[in-house]
């Protein structure tokens, strides 16, 4: 009936649209669209093999984009990033908009912004379809359980407390041994994170095994379990084949124009200016949002116990049997820890046979809930080091820093943590964290890392300081929160107390973080209009300021979710759940009742695989070349556009770290790292200080007490089973390569006569690069005979073979061996403004919208009676002044200012004019956002002496 219902809504509008662009823009190819419209939906894949790869038909290409979308049909890239206004102003079709609001979408731009949306929701519905992977529960996702379809269980018994846990007795338990979390377990976030689903309390609780996004069978191809997996790879890879150092050496190196003024990312003793560590800087993103990645990531997985991987094992090799390249054949890090490494079950069904979980299995050390657990703890160690206010229990600890008292230092900045004292066995620190701030999640302690924990700690503190100045205006108004245990008493804002508060402002932060997250740092690093509608429309939903159709799509949401036929449950639920967005899902049902657990519960959805992260999603986050060797440090108090030194990053680490946030304050290092580009992702873009990093406390004795990150990432990757790169990209939907060739632009191929001399220099570097790969990676002699997977077939629909379209027998490229994350980063196609590959973004479809769909306090629990009145405003808000709408329309939207901006603004007030025409705080705080999703380099006005724009004057 919901199919029937939209098919028709969407044949009526549709016929709207071809009218109104028949008779209202020239130049529109009405044959191409009237050939799309003809042949209706696409339907979703019923087999892997068959997806939508991103891939249109010609005439769907022509009638979103014309003549370009179609030349760029033959790569292997997505094609929406070539339809109308996909891109900067120049990808408009220029047409005289006549009309606004609604019947925008029946011109070109709007089809090709429409065009690119649902070009995302196919893959988004293919992704939740064939990417979900749970080493707990793949058999009763493929074979379903007592007649339920696998993708509607809501509950399993893997997800279960077991009876030894501490919080076991404050369950409901019935008699088939089913729990459900009451009372004070479903009333806040809970320290470890168990009932966030009330009735699967482990789910995404600490200590958890990580998820997959691939096919079990695909895991781990280096130890050859598949046959597919041998065919694929011969005996050509091993954990150190090809050699991760030789990789990171030959393909990641930052190429230096001055070696001595970089000095292997260590700059210049006394940090003077001339000192420079060549870089490809992005122009739309700067170091503070690769700090944040970094902040967000603490909070989301780890696998680390404690900052540690398995120190009962041998260290092993990290690469380079040699001293070539610069090698150390000496280095050595500990293994990577494994959850379960015991041969995994077997199960058949419809006459195939799978795997019941991966070959080894990884473990999750924090919760993978958006619940700003890096600062407020993931375990009972963790929390010890979570410093509470003993003046006022509600906030936490700020102390004030000598000679900072004006401004945003009067909220102080987190205390330090001192060495610990008596039996070591109580000791809730390593002994690296002595000296640097004191918070829940204390490892790989940054510059960065220092600047947004004392940033949310203030927020926090700030919000406990609005709600008492709430309380005390209006001490016996409802407050809008209520007790599970007794749900019709009004909680009255005198009655709610330190503790209760404090758990308040941890929601309310949490969700900010995530709002943030969502429609702040993801936009700017997928900067283009496609991007920022799909991630609007996460949070605010695609029909925002329209309630009546919002009201209606959130009862057809509602409804879906309560199928028990996948299809429902699953894709078309994520189609309608655009409409009103995810936030909120399940909140606004007529009669919600906190007594009731189908309502508290009910706006979650795991589409029949609980929620956590998959290993996939960590190897995408591998983000070091965001980061610059050097810091470009400013102060606000004289002159922000000088440089005044340049601090090594890696002398911003651990407890230099909080000398350095000391030492210069929170506005100096916020302009400092808002104004800086961060570095392109890209090959031979890494730090070098990376490569070179001296640890001497981490290592003490072992080895060469110096650690190759960049080599590591890779090692990692493949210890914990991670597919190469075209097998990566089969398993997420994507089309696979034929050869190294496939990664230089065809846009600046075609354009090879006409190059400008920057353009003439890119491919220059892009064809190096395609040789260093062959260099590194090899080729081999194929054969047609022999079928290396069965997640795709070849564009005549025939299975992938060993020639990848070549003739038999021929020389081939071993691009079957490419590492991941050397993969993604030669993707030089990219859409418009990605500061990250088509690869990595098709991760983040599934997942980004994973962690929001499966999270209660996202959905039905993101009301009063949990955030309270004052909390939840203040979350949609962005604060307590109601909403700020920004200058003009940037972009051409009506825009509201910035969350993260409003929080700088509150809690560091000296940057309000350094911040007054900032739109988005990541995207580099002196450049100017010109028109429609601008990539320039361009000053703003007042900016224009910075030296970061010199080269450009």
């Amino acid at each position: 009936m919901v199919r029937k219902a939209s098919l028709a809504v969407l044949a009526i509008v549709v016929a709207l649209g071809l009218y109104v662009g028949i008779s209202n823009v020239a130049g529109y190819d009405y044959v191409a669209c009237t050939s799309m419209v003809w042949g209706g939906f696409r339907p979703i894949a019923k087999t892997r093999e068959h997806r939508f790869l991103g891939k249109v038909q010609e005439d769907t290409a022509r009638c979103r984009g014309d003549d370009k979308a179609v030349a760029f049909r033959s790569t292997p890239w997505v094609d929406w990033a070539n339809y109308w206004a996909a891109a900067d102003d120049d990808s408009k079709s220029g047409e005289w908009l006549a009309f606004t609001g609604f019947l925008r979408h029946f011109l070109k731009d709007g089809f090709g912004i429409d065009g690119a949306l649902m070009d995302l929701e196919y893959e988004r519905i293919e992704l939740i379809k064939f990417n979900l992977f749970d080493n707990y529960t793949f058999k009763d996702y493929v074979t379903g359980r007592d007649g339920v379809d696998g993708q509607t269980v809501k509950t399993w018994p893997e997800m279960r407390l077991p009876k030894d846990h501490p919080e076991y007795a404050d369950l409901g338990v019935d008699d088939d041994g089913a729990q459900t979390c009451e009372g004070p377990l479903i009333r806040h976030r809970t320290l470890t994170g168990i009932c966030n689903d009330m009735k699967n309390p482990a789910m995404g609780s600490t200590g958890q095994v990580f998820a997959r996004n691939v096919q079990f069978e695909e895991t781990f191809p280096r130890l050859g379990y598949d046959e597919l997996t041998k065919n694929r790879h011969g005996d050509r890879i091993d954990l150190l084949k090809p050699d991760p150092q030789v990789i990171s050496r030959k393909l990641f190196t930052r190429v230096q124009d001055n070696l001595e003024k970089c000095n292997e990312g260590m700059g210049l003793k006394g940090n003077f200016t001339d000192a420079n560590c060549d870089y490809k800087k992005a122009p739309f993103f700067n170091v503070l949002a690769a700090f944040w990645i970094q902040f967000m990531n603490h909070d989301w997985f780890s696998h680390l116990s404690e900052g540690r991987n398995d120190t009962d094992k041998e260290p092993m090799k990290v690469g380079c049997p040699t001293a070539d390249l610069g090698c150390r054949p000496g280095d050595r890090m500990d293994p990577a820890l494994f959850a379960d490494e015991t041969e995994p079950e077997t199960f058949e069904h419809n006459g195939k046979t799978y795997l019941s979980r991966a070959h080894k299995t990884t473990r999750n050390y924090v919760t993978a809930w958006w619940d700003a657990s890096q600062i407020y703890g993931y375990d009972e160690r963790s929390r010890r080091r979570v410093r509470r206010d003993p003046g006022d229990p509600a906030k936490l600890l700020m102390v004030p820093v000598d000679g900072r008292t004006n401004g945003g230092d009067r909220f102080g900045y987190l205390p330090t943590f001192e060495s610990c004292q008596g039996d070591p066995a109580d000791c809730y620190i390593n002994p690296e964290w002595v000296g640097q701030e004191a918070t829940a999640f204390p490892d790989n302690w940054t510059i960065g890392l220092s600047f947004f924990h004392n940033l949310f700690v203030r927020e926090h503190n700030a919000f406990v300081d609005a709600f008492r100045s709430q309380a005390a205006q209006t001490p016996n108004d409802d407050s809008g929160l209520r007790d599970p245990d007794n749900a019709d008493k009004v909680i009255r804002y005198k009655e709610v107390s330190a503790d209760e508060l404090f758990e308040i402002a941890r929601l309310v932060v949490a969700a900010e973080i995530a709002k943030i997250h969502t429609i702040e740092w993801t936009p700017q690093l997928l900067y283009d209009e496609p991007l920022y509608a799909a991630m609007n429309s996460n949070w605010y939903g695609l029909v925002k300021g329209h309630p009546l159709i919002e009201k209606a799509l959130a009862r057809v949401v509602d409804k879906l979710g309560m199928s028990e036929k996948g299809s429902k449950a699953t894709s078309w639920y994520s189609v309608f759940a655009s409409g009103p967005g995810i936030i909120g899902t399940g909140s606004t049902k007529k009669g919600w009742d906190l007594t009731v657990p189908d309502d508290v519960n009910g706006g979650v959805n795991h589409f029949g695989s609980p929620f956590n992260f998959p290993e996939e999603f960590i190897t995408v986050y591998r983000l070091h070349a965001l980061l610059p060797d050097l810091i470009e440090y400013r102060d606000l108090g004289n002159d922000p556009n000088v440089i005044t030194r340049k601090d090594p990053v890696v002398k911003t680490f651990r407890g230099d770290a909080t000398e350095a946030m000391h030492a210069g304050g929170m506005a100096n290092w916020g302009l400092s790292l808002g104004r800086q580009r961060l570095g392109q992702l890209a090959l031979q873009n890494h730090p070098q200080f990376l490569q070179n990093l001296k640890m001497p406390k981490r290592l003490k004795g072992i080895g060469t007490e110096k650690l190759d990150v960049v080599a590591l990432d890779i090692l990692r990757d493949r210890e914990r089973g991670v597919p190469r790169f075209n097998e990566f990209r089969r398993q997420y939907g994507l089309k696979s390569l034929t050869s190294f060739d496939d990664f230089i632009d065809e846009r600046l191929r075609k354009r090879e006569g006409s190059l400008t001399d920057a353009e003439k220099n890119e491919l220059a570097d892009q064809r190096n690069l395609v040789k260093l790969l062959r260099e590194v990676y090899g080729t081999h002699k194929c054969n047609a005979k022999v079928i290396i997977t069965a997640a795709q077939v070849d564009d005549d629909g025939e299975p992938i073979n060993d020639c990848l379209g070549h003739r038999d027998g021929s020389e081939v490229d071993n691009i079957e061996d490419l590492d991941t994350v050397v993969g993604w980063l030669a993707e030089t196609t990219r859409p418009h403004g990605y500061a990250i590959s088509e690869t990595q973004f098709q991760v983040f479809i599934l997942n980004a919208s994973r962690r929001l769909f499966s999270d209660r306090f996202y959905t039905s629990s993101f009301r009063p009676e949990f955030y309270s009145t004052f909390g939840l405003a203040w979350v949609n808000d962005n604060g307590p002044d109601g909403t700020v709408m920004e200058n003009g329309e940037p972009n051409g939207h009506e825009q509201e200012v910035s969350p993260l901006k409003r929080i700088l603004l509150r809690v560091i007030p000296e940057l309000e004019d350094e911040l007054e025409t900032v739109i988005n705080v990541f995207d580099p705080w002196a450049r100017d956002r010109s028109e429609y999703y601008s990539l320039q380099w361009v000053a703003r006005k007042g900016a224009e002496a910075d030296p970061a724009f010199a080269d450009v004057q």
